[in-house]
């Protein structure tokens, strides 16, 4: 029987303590997020027990009430026509954000916007693996060019995408962002990879009795990230300060000199060694003998993405797969995931009762498509045991794909989609991964959780016989 989006609607209001007491509202692709004026007005009870509601959470500074894919929409429709006001759920939140969840939330703010084309980029790169290594098909030169544009150029020009979604997050000109993006990539630099191999020199420039060092910052993360915050800053000052006659004129004159100068010359280089140290260290780890970093790893993300902080890995993936080509982290995160999945499993098969196993089910099948929120925090997390479960399917999972060294063509996609990241090369043992966390917590869960899971069906035939 379908849903009633409009009775749902109706019922969260209600337990949101109706229209007035609304601030924002806002909803993402499984979630609708909402900020209260009061927060003591909310009926926590209230809200888990509606039909169509898969569970409730609260992050960031949002109550977050979990409804599905493409039924959260239905509902956030219905509440806008019922007079609940739209706003800016993020900058509400962020009053209530410790300096972590805030700088969490910029970087996700930031990324977010451009992982469908490093997704569509990945694909690509799968689908080509798949004609030359799956069907052994040989392209001309001239085809096979073709296909380095479609597969390279956002990865290689990463830094224009970068700060031009900087820009856009911290208040400045988008367009400006673009301009400073590809000068940091600009042609009449050194390549970083070519001074890198030692083909070329860096341009050194004299500056206080020292030569500085200049290359161009391909595929570079946090140089990009930090020019389009300081660009935004400068802007936004020179606005203020410059006459309206000559703003048009001298404001993107002040803000691309200054931040060229500070970014590339000053700041960015510095920055520049701050992000290879790190990426170094992080790839160092995943390559840790035994497969110890895909089971660190892979057991103890999802105790990142309780809080938001998973979205701090965003940058790293990014930058890996611009410098290797490949992404090592894609499929231990997606053990972790496979292994919320199978714990959440193990509680549905338990569950007798036809309307909870049907808003649990609602709940689980994102996370085959990548999406893990859902199952964590209406399923898995409340019953914290399974949550553990859970982890430990990730952590077998994420150290089986360090030791079996597979990793994706591109970032962006797991679980189900991610599976074209593999084509050609690694799809078997992909699966492999899957099937092996999602079995390792089903059977974790059903078998060590049977108090748990009696205590589920004890409850639902009472249910059942009373009704």
């Amino acid at each position: 029987m379908a849903k009633d989006a409009k009775k749902v609607a109706q019922s969260i209001l209600e337990a949101f303590g109706g229209e007035e007491n609304i601030h924002s509202m806002a909803h993402c692709a499984t979630r609708l997020r909402v900020v209260l004026v009061d927060d003591d007005l909310f009926d926590k009870e209230s809200i888990e027990a509606i039909e169509g509601v898969n569970g409730y959470f609260f992050q960031s500074g949002q109550h977050q009430v979990i409804l599905g894919t493409g039924f959260v929409n239905k509902v956030y429709a219905a509440l806008v026509e019922m007079g609940v006001a739209e706003g800016d759920v993020k900058e509400e939140a962020k009053k209530n954000m410790s300096l972590a969840q805030q700088l969490t939330r910029a970087f996700a703010d930031i990324f977010i916007p451009i992982i469908p084309v490093l997704v569509a980029t990945g694909l690509l790169m799968g689908l080509r693996g798949l004609l030359l290594n799956g069907f052994n098909l040989e392209l001309s030169s001239q085809l096979l060019t073709l296909s380095q544009v479609l597969t390279d150029t956002a990865f290689t020009f990463i830094p224009v995408l970068v700060t031009w979604s900087a820009m856009k997050k911290f208040g400045g000109s988008p367009v400006i962002g673009i301009a400073l993006g590809l000068m940091l990539v600009a042609p009449q630099l050194p390549s970083k990879w070519a001074v890198t191999f030692g083909d070329a020199e860096p341009l050194l420039l004299p500056f206080l009795g020292f030569d500085i060092p200049i290359t161009g910052m391909q595929s570079s993360i946090l140089p990009a990230v930090f020019m389009g915050w300081l660009a935004s800053k400068i802007e936004k000052t020179a606005r203020k300060r410059t006459p309206e006659a000559l703003d048009l004129i001298l404001t993107p004159f002040i803000t691309l000199l200054f931040s060229l100068v500070l970014g590339l010359v000053l700041v960015g280089p510095m920055i520049l060694g701050i992000e290879n140290v790190i990426t170094s260290g992080i790839m160092y780890f995943f390559e840790l003998p035994y497969g110890i970093g895909g089971v660190i790893y892979g057991g103890a993300i999802q105790f990142l993405a309780i809080t938001g902080m998973h979205h701090t890995i965003i940058p790293i993936t990014v930058k890996m797969v611009s410098e290797t080509g490949y992404d090592l982290i894609n499929p231990i995160g997606t053990a972790a995931i496979a292994g919320q999945a199978g714990a959440a499993l193990a509680i549905i098969s338990a569950t007798r009762n036809k309307v909870k196993r049907s808003n649990m089910t609602s709940a689980v099948i994102p996370a085959f498509l990548g999406i893990t929120e859902p199952v964590m925090f209406a399923i898995t997390l409340p019953k914290v045991k399974p949550f553990l479960y859970g982890c430990l399917g990730g952590a077998v999972g994420g150290g089986l794909a360090s030791l079996l060294g597979i990793a994706a063509a591109g970032t962006g996609s797991t679980m189900l989609p991610g599976m074209l990241l593999y084509i050609g090369d690694g799809l078997l043992q992909y699966i492999l991964v899957i099937a092996v966390a999602l079995t390792t917590a089903f059977l974790a869960t059903r078998f060590a959780y049977k108090e748990k899971t009696e205590e589920i069906t004890q409850n639902t035939n009472l249910t059942e016989k009373t009704s």
